[in-house]
Formats: C-alpha cells, sequence, structure tokens
C-alpha cells in the first residue's frame, strides 16, 4: 500500500453542509497518521504447518483523525504516538488468538479506534513468506468509528393498550 494512496482514497473530502454551516457527518478533513512496512511474527493460518511456529506478517496502516491538535500544540499528548502503537501491535500479534489474516486486521482495526482514538483506518496485512512464488498475500481493509446515536425511550412506553 503506497501512503499517498491511502491518504488519497480516504473519502473524506473538506466539504461543509451549507445549510447548516456544520461539517457533514462523515466529511470531516482528516490528518493521516501512518505506519508503514511494520513486521512482526505471528502465529496465523489455516494449515497445520503455520498453527505452532510463528510467521513474519508486514503491515501498513493509515489512522484518521480529525485535526491532529499536534500540527499546533507540538504535544505527544495530542496525537498518535507511533512507539505505543507499534507496542501495542506487537502484544496483539503475541496473543490475538485468530487464524485468518482478515479477523487479524479486524483486530487492528478495532485496536487503532478503540484505544488510539482512529475515526477512521486502513490496515495492509500480509504474509510475506506463504508460497515461495509469490512476493506476499494479505487482505486491506478499511474501518470508520461507528457513528455515536442517542436514542430516546420513555419509561413506561408500551405498558397502556392501545
Amino acid at each position: 500500500m503506497d501512503r499517498f494512496d491511502a491518504i488519497r482514497q480516504t473519502g473524506f473530502p473538506n466539504t461543509v453542509n451549507a445549510a447548516a454551516q456544520q461539517p457533514a457527518h462523515d466529511m470531516t478533513p482528516m490528518d493521516i497518521v501512518y505506519i508503514e512496512g511494520l513486521t512482526g511474527r505471528t502465529v496465523i493460518g489455516i494449515d497445520k504447518t503455520e498453527l505452532h511456529e510463528p510467521q513474519p506478517v508486514r503491515m501498513s496502516l493509515a489512522i484518521g483523525v480529525p485535526a491532529i491538535r499536534a500540527c499546533t500544540t507540538d504535544r505527544i499528548e495530542d496525537t498518535i504516538n507511533y512507539a505505543a502503537v507499534r507496542e501495542a501491535l506487537h502484544a496483539l500479534l503475541a496473543s490475538h488468538g485468530v487464524q485468518l489474516l482478515e479477523a487479524l486486521a479486524e483486530k487492528i482495526a478495532q485496536l487503532l479506534i478503540a484505544d488510539f482514538g482512529a475515526h477512521w483506518v486502513r490496515v495492509s496485512l500480509a504474509k510475506p513468506a506463504k508460497f515461495d512464488d509469490v512476493e506476499s498475500v494479505g487482505v486491506l481493509i478499511e474501518r470508520r468509528r461507528a457513528r455515536s446515536m442517542a436514542t430516546y425511550a420513555s419509561l413506561g412506553e408500551g405498558l397502556i393498550p392501545n
């Protein structure tokens, strides 16, 4: 995954809802923090030969957050801390317990959203040594933070028959 392709294809144009004069939902400009070519070792796969020994995996991440405050504050607390993400990913590789790259990519995406405040992520996850005649096999997924929608239920609603 080329980092510029990841940024170009985020799908977050810089537009404003003219009627409301507020950013349209899912149209908020995103700043993209990326980690490219992180390598690690993990037990992953469905073949019996893959289920016991760790094998190499390579990942690239694009992590979208609205207007990173660190651009103006110059404080690590106001951005995605690459070192903390890297550490969390290596811990996940050591403990995930799934067999498919798709399931591991999902766990990575949810980790970035839940623990690091990402609003949008693109995760490229590959096995570079799966086949002798193929450079790598893998999966590329995108996820967005779920919209928080408040719901209202009236206390006692439905208790009185019509």
